[in-house]
């Protein structure tokens, strides 16, 4: 198990919001898809990393500032007698390298992976040295997606394709390792210095009155729902869900979207839109926060 498990960045979980709620600008929506598909990628790694069974601290999705600069390792596995760095990649379709610079077929060139991972090791060490650490670092480029393929691919280079992650990750699990107190402090260090807003988030402009208001899907993110005594039921996939699971799913989404907003019982009415009752969305705001102010001026938090 990891010791920093890997979550959604409030950069992703925004825009998958406003992708259901409202139609995003082309640019926008090609973020949110590449965001998407950058951790999904990512979480079909951490699957295999969670299996191997040397002593080894596993740390997920870091971002760090060191000497102005800052800079994002996807996955970090700390051993006995060094570190390993990896930068996952869910890319798909044919690509080639040519003059060292990347392409996807025909002639796309994309943003280098190796060069990234340079970058982020060469930052790491910095930083370690900053926190009186020394430790070897083995960075490495895993494509992870099964319909990558790569062409021309420099054998002097870090490169972990598809067809070898699993080969890898069995031999490091054959690797010797035995974690000390040592490693344990240098993985809680880490973890302390992780930065939680990424000052580089790109998020387009958006209103109250811009957005659907509504109930979505658990599943499929479908506002066909209907409420039938205790549960919403979806017309498109028939998942059924807990009203106030639902209400406090929509109120969570509208807190993420509106972090400066007051929560009143008729702003998460209207928010919900198909629970009829007020009084059906007050108990349950009152079961979950604490109400602040009496009457019309009443609200909750937290």
């Amino acid at each position: 198990m990891a010791k920093k498990n890997r979550i959604e960045s409030k950069e992703l979980r925004i825009l998958k919001s406003l992708n259901t709620r409202m139609t995003l600008a082309e640019k926008d929506r090609q973020h949110y898809y590449s965001l998407k598909k950058g951790y999904e990628g990512e979480v079909m790694f951490d699957t295999l990393t969670e299996k191997l069974q040397y002593e080894c601290t596993i740390l997920n999705d870091l971002l760090f500032k060191v000497n102005n600069s800052t800079f994002q390792i996807d996955t970090l596995i700390i051993i006995s007698e060094n570190m390993h760095v990896y930068e996952v990649k869910n890319y798909e379709g044919e690509y080639f390298y040519e003059g060292e610079r990347l392409y996807k077929k025909p002639k796309t060139e994309y943003s280098d992976p190796l060069v990234q991972l340079n970058r982020s090791e060469s930052l790491l060490r910095q930083l370690l040295h900053r926190e009186g650490y020394q430790f070897p670092i083995d960075g490495k480029v895993v494509f992870i997606n099964p319909e990558f393929t790569l062409y021309q691919a420099p054998l002097d280079k870090p490169i972990i394709l598809p067809t070898l992650v699993n080969s890898y990750l069995k031999k490091l699990d054959l690797m010797p390792s035995i974690l000390t107190t040592r490693q344990e402090k240098l993985a809680d260090k880490l973890i302390s210095l992780h930065i939680e807003e990424n000052p580089y988030t790109i998020l387009p402009t958006y209103k109250y009155d811009e957005v659907r208001k509504g109930l979505t899907c658990a599943l499929c993110n479908s506002f066909s729902i209907s409420v039938t005594g205790k549960k919403c039921v979806c017309g498109d996939c028939g998942h059924e869900e807990l009203v106030t699971v639902a209400v406090m799913r929509c109120v969570r989404e509208y807190m993420l979207l509106f972090p400066d907003q007051k929560i009143s019982t008729n702003v998460i009415h209207e928010w919900c839109g198909v629970v009829e009752s007020k009084k059906r969305i007050r108990r349950i705001l009152e079961k979950n926060f604490k109400i602040v102010g009496v009457g019309q001026w009443a609200y909750f938090e937290y």
